[in-house]
């Protein structure tokens, strides 16, 4: 009795530590570091990126227009790592088809990249969820 007491313990701490394997739902760029250089979030736009379980949209939003697709692309997570593939872009892209890794962390309601992009520039990005 005492080992299915202990065996039913441990598989209610495992399932209660499940990890989410997606970035589902929809995030709002708050802010970067760019090579030691701080970012804000504009206020003239939002940036948003939507997630579904293995691709990705972004999104500029300006009051008063229609939100504008300007990126697309798949993702794959690893534990701490996310491999994102642009698969498409509304200007001309050095990054279509590449695939980037970054670090990523969510904490509370947001999810930070850390990574190097294939030009050399250093990048931290924080995204706030929005739904």
């Amino acid at each position: 009795m005492k080992r299915i007491l202990i065996a039913f313990l441990l598989i209610v701490v495992v399932v209660g530590f499940k990890v989410d394997d997606s970035l589902q739902g929809s995030w709002q760029y708050c802010g970067g570091i760019y090579n030691g250089k701080p970012e804000a979030a504009s206020k003239d736009y939002t940036l948003q990126r939507n997630y579904d379980a293995a691709h990705y949209s972004a999104l500029l939003i300006e009051k008063g227009q229609p939100p504008y697709n300007y990126e697309r692309g798949d993702y794959r997570l690893n534990q701490d790592t996310c491999m994102e593939t642009q698969t498409f872009n509304a200007e001309p892209s050095k990054l279509l088809n590449v695939t980037i890794k970054y670090q990523y962390k969510i904490k509370n309601d947001t999810l930070t990249f850390n990574g190097v992009l294939p030009n050399g520039t250093v990048v931290l990005e924080k995204w706030r969820k929005v739904k």
